[in-house]
């Protein structure tokens, strides 16, 4: 998963014009991010900005032609989101429906444009290999916790094809216990217009971010569903156990292959 020049074998659908100008709203939304997050950010409330970033999301998933369904329990002010990965566009579905504070590979920092943006809206960025960047990311996100602010990550620590969920790593989950605050549960399928799984939203394999952008503007109809289980409490519960309790609601909901 790179984000690299646009590929020049573009699919043959972008010569649509649906998909051409989902491309070109897709560009003009980043754009106009970007000039947010540096001009408006610095002067604003944080309310504000939380706000903003809610109702940029909802844009960007309009502009690529992307709908998104939400079911189950409401999420909890102060919660630890914890969901499944399938695709970047998770990251907008959650962030159109929360002002969660996410959670990202040090990588993603790094990537044109999408880095600073995510940086601007306060990701918090760990490097995978380091445990001392996991022990101060994991005291920063119960410090958000503390504050009464959800944060959201995804513990399988890479992508998959929606098919399966991949163990869930337990060492950010204890900021949960830490901080004493619940833990939701999320699952995220991509259907088609046919409700079949939608292989056009994975970001596997090696797919540049470009690319994938690309796939998914020329994909026709995509609906993100996105269920929410209810709030477990850290009480009685240790880091590994509510790893595999959130991996089995994830699973449950989903009704993927454990």
């Amino acid at each position: 998963m790179r984000a690299e020049s646009l590929d020049t074998r573009l699919p043959a659908a972008l010569a649509s014009p649906p998909a051409a100008f989902r491309l070109l709203a897709v560009v003009a939304w980043l754009a106009c991010g970007l000039a947010v997050a540096a001009l408006i950010f610095p002067l604003a409330s944080r309310s504000l900005r939380l706000s903003l970033r809610r109702f940029w999301a909802q844009t960007m998933l309009h502009a690529l032609g992307v709908e998104l369904h939400v079911e189950g329990t409401a999420i909890a002010p102060g919660a630890l989101l914890v969901a499944n990965h399938v695709s970047w566009l998770d990251i907008l579905a959650l962030a159109s429906r929360t002002p969660a504070v996410f959670v990202a590979k040090s990588e993603v920092r790094r990537w044109p444009m999408i880095g600073w943006l995510a940086a601007r809206a306060e990701t918090v960025f760990i490097r995978r290999a380091s445990g001392r960047s996991l022990l101060e990311v994991k005291n920063r996100i119960a410090g958000f916790l503390l504050d009464g602010r959800s944060v959201a990550m995804f513990p399988e620590a890479t992508t998959s094809d929606g098919e399966t969920v991949l163990p869930f790593r337990s060492g950010l989950l204890q900021a949960a216990v830490d901080a004493d605050r619940a833990l939701q549960a999320v699952a995220i399928a991509y259907r088609d217009e046919r409700g079949r799984r939608s292989s056009s939203a994975a970001f596997i394999d090696g797919v540049s971010l470009c690319r994938s952008i690309v796939t998914v503007c020329s994909a026709g109809h995509i609906r993100a569903c996105v269920a929410i289980a209810a709030p477990l409490a850290p009480a009685g519960r240790c880091r590994k156990l509510l790893a595999r309790q959130a991996r089995g609601a994830v699973a449950a909901m989903l009704g993927a292959r454990n």
